[in-house]
């Protein structure tokens, strides 16, 4: 008996002993006089089961047929095993036309054993693992999109490095995305400070590995990979957030108190905030920081070869035509016809970008010098951008039709009639031959 069942045994006593009206109980029970004497007779005739529902195991009178059940879960079993009750019913409905609802479908696939539900899927298991030995080993980074300034600016963007060993502050920056420049301003400011690390750890983001299996252009490597490996720092790619934990944890710690400093500091802005942020290290160390189980630092010395100005830069190729000019970003540029350039006809050359939007001519270790070409305008070909850059992409995008607006308002107008008369160059004469004021 199901528990309103048993609520209605101990009413119906209670009118048989006359300690209830029928009114009263059938006030209680939300039910009818005549419901209630219906269950009076049956409860004195057949006692407490008298009250149990009669289609209690019995199948109900509104079952999909046994067929359609064993024609839907052949289909199932035969072409969308490895599918989801979501989207296996999207396709039965789509592509074979079966009518039933997604929760009957799920209900048969899992009695069926194609489906397992996630409140019976094994946890799965995060084993831990032992901190590096010793500093600069391994460098957890990540960012962390946040209101740091709380009501007082946008938000913004932290990129945090974590050493392994210690759980350190290595390098805190402050920007407005998640982009390889950021990135490139952030480990160029480590690197002068602490040397090369071994290794860092990062997640899956666009910005450190290529998520595509089979890349349609380009080497299969991310810009910011490409300028580790030129330093020969390693990157390695954590599955889950938690193996990183560390930089994880310390996400939640600077949400905490380096908003609250900032705010007691009146800090708005983030060149304030990245000038605070060497105290705000050094105070988080000494509260947090442990001890290596090594004294040996793992960092490497910067070489007096590494040139950082050119390995932090946008690296491309392109081909130099035989007139001596190459395309980059809708611009085309034309060489100066010296001897290096014309060794480097019909071949590759790198281009290099700053982020301040300058660009070197590189063919090998010899400098081109090149100047731009002008176009006509051009309809802007549709640009691919990370997620974590889709704020900071916006904004620039409602700056840029702000500015065209304001221009177009500036400009003054002129009519088709105005116009027609500025290219004719002479005023118009009517069919008698006078001319028009």
């Amino acid at each position: 008996m199901s528990y309103e069942e048993l609520d209605r045994v101990i009413v119906i006593e209670r009118v048989i002993e006359k300690r209830l009206t029928q009114h009263e109980a059938a006030a209680i029970l939300g039910l009818t006089t005549r419901q209630l004497r219906r269950l009076r007779r049956a409860y004195v005739r057949d006692g407490p089961m008298g009250l149990a529902s009669k289609h209690r195991g019995r199948p109900s009178n509104r079952q999909l047929p046994s067929a359609l059940r064993g024609e839907t879960l052949a289909t199932v079993r035969s072409r969308y095993e490895d599918f989801g009750p979501t989207l296996a019913h999207e396709k039965l409905t789509e592509l074979h036309g079966l009518q039933l609802s997604v929760e009957t479908l799920r209900r048969w696939m899992i009695e069926d054993g194609l489906w397992v539900p996630r409140a019976r899927r094994e946890p799965r298991i995060q084993q831990p693992r032992h901190r590096r030995s010793c500093r600069g080993e391994l460098i957890q980074i990540d960012g962390s999109d946040h209101e740091w300034f709380e009501e007082r600016a946008g938000r913004c963007t932290l990129l945090v490095f974590v050493d392994d060993t210690t759980s350190a502050l290595m390098e805190l920056l402050f920007c407005e995305s998640e982009s390889a420049f950021s990135y490139f301003a952030a480990m160029r400011s480590y690197l002068e400070q602490h040397g090369k690390p071994v290794a860092l750890y990062s997640d899956k983001a666009g910005v450190f590995r290529v998520n595509k299996k089979e890349p349609q252009s380009g080497a299969g490597v991310t810009q910011f990979s490409r300028a580790l490996s030129t330093l020969n720092i390693d990157i390695i790619c954590a599955n889950t957030p938690a193996a990183k934990g560390r930089v994880e944890r310390a996400h939640l710690t600077l949400q905490d108190r380096l908003v609250k400093e900032l705010r007691l500091r009146e800090i708005s802005d983030v060149k304030a905030a990245n000038a605070f942020a060497p105290e705000f290290i050094a105070d988080y160390n000494r509260r947090f920081a442990r001890e290596p189980r090594s004294e040996h630092d793992a960092h490497r010395p910067l070489q007096s070869s590494d040139d950082l100005a050119r390995v932090f830069s946008w690296q491309e190729t392109r081909l130099v035509s035989k007139s001596l000019t190459l395309n980059y970003r809708r611009v085309l540029y034309v060489l100066d016809p010296t001897d290096a350039a014309r060794a480097a006809r019909r071949s590759r050359v790198g281009i290099e970008e700053r982020e301040d939007g300058t660009l070197s001519f590189w063919d090998g270790e010899q400098e081109l010098q090149a100047t731009a070409f002008p176009k006509q305008h051009r309809v802007q070909q549709a640009e691919v951008v990370d997620n974590k850059r889709l704020s900071a992409a916006l904004e620039f995008i409602k700056a840029q039709q702000h500015k065209r607006t304001q221009a177009k308002i500036a400009k003054p107008s002129t009519t088709r009639r105005d116009a027609r008369l500025l290219r004719a160059g002479t005023p118009r004469r009517r069919a008698s031959g006078s001319a028009i004021d």
